[in-house]
């Protein structure tokens, strides 16, 4: 698996997951644009001396463009990561990561070779202790720095094509609050003009993959963090719900007493602060968010827009949702009713 683990296309344009490996976040890098680190356990870039890759150029799609993208050449995500890097470590095997030094989602062991099941259960089945550790590793992940990735704080351009490196560090768990914050961001086109109308991970048949992609990724930070190699995200099945029963300061955060705009003081979440929640202020500046600490989780479940979302799905409309055979419109719009993709997505 190439170093930024997206092989899938979206309708019109590669994915963009937005990973920046810390050890090809320079100008050495960047002015050579390749991103081959060299794996520990070997010293070789991608693992080569012990065959877990090889450094090679991407490839790309050579899929046309389709119309809701008017442009080429403007945006760092198209044909995403060749305006950062043209080469990167290519995996075998059951290798991967940025360096091959992983292994796939899956498989462990040395030479990742062993297959490893990991269930994710409903939160509601958890007990109170596993419960609890689950919330004290998402306040660790948010708490302590990514090792591996930084984020991006300027596009290609403003960073004068590599030669000034625009970079900052990060914790685990706002790494993905800015990667997906990366992906479905404005085109900024120079100026005060912005394209609205794209996002690299949503509304396509890449929206499925890539956050399977994403929560896997997420879920493997946190074992690393960790060290609990047997930890996964639990879900909450909301079909036929008629509130927000995970709104509780026993789970993720009850309602302020005073403030329906805020989460319970009782609720540690309480204290976390948001990042990349302004959108046109990072448009007007024609900037990217930077992960600047933005004010307290606001949430007011219930009071949303009826309009478009009037309820929670019910338990027949999942199913009919199942029932789609089409994954995707033959169009591949975003507007085309009845594909699998499509409905799922709403």
């Amino acid at each position: 698996m190439s170093l930024f683990a997206m092989g899938f296309l979206l309708a019109i344009l590669q994915p963009s997951s937005g990973q920046f490996p810390r050890a090809c976040a320079n100008t050495q890098s960047l002015l050579m644009k390749e991103c081959c680190p060299p794996w520990d356990g070997d010293g070789s870039p991608c693992g080569e001396l012990s065959s877990r890759g090889s450094c090679q150029n991407i490839l790309l799609s050579q899929a046309p463009l389709g119309p809701q993208f008017p442009f080429s050449g403007v945006d760092d995500r198209e044909d995403w990561p060749s305006i950062f890097y043209n080469r990167t470590c290519k995996c075998e095997g059951n290798f991967m990561g940025f360096n091959c030094g992983e292994c796939k989602f899956g498989f462990s062991g040395p030479n990742c070779t062993e297959r490893r099941l990991r269930t994710r259960r409903n939160i509601f089945q958890l007990t109170t202790s596993e419960k609890d550790k689950f919330l004290a590793y998402l306040n660790l992940a948010k708490n302590t720095p990514s090792q591996d990735y930084v984020i991006a704080t300027g596009t290609y351009t403003q960073m004068n094509n590599g030669s000034n490196p625009m970079f900052r560090n990060i914790n685990v768990y706002d790494l993905f609050v800015w990667m997906h914050y990366y992906a479905s961001r404005d085109t900024l086109l120079g100026g005060s003009s912005v394209w609205r109308d794209i996002d690299f991970a949503h509304e396509a048949p890449g929206f499925l993959p890539w956050h399977r992609v994403f929560l896997l990724m997420w879920e493997r930070e946190i074992q690393k963090i960790t060290g609990d190699e047997n930890f996964t995200i639990p879900y909450w099945d909301w079909r036929d719900a008629k509130d927000c029963v995970v709104c509780t300061d026993e789970y993720m955060g009850g309602r302020h007493p005073t403030n329906p705009n805020l989460l319970s003081p009782a609720s540690f979440f309480s204290s976390w602060q948001v990042i990349c929640t302004r959108s046109e202020e990072y448009n007007s500046q024609q900037a990217l968010c930077n992960a600047t600490s933005e004010g307290p989780i606001l949430r007011n479940p219930g009071n949303n827009d009826k309009s478009r979302t009037p309820r929670l799905p019910t338990s027949a409309e999942v199913e009919f949702c199942l029932s789609l055979t089409q994954y995707e419109s033959g169009s591949m719009d975003k507007m085309a009713n009845y594909s699998f993709r499509n409905t799922l997505e709403g």
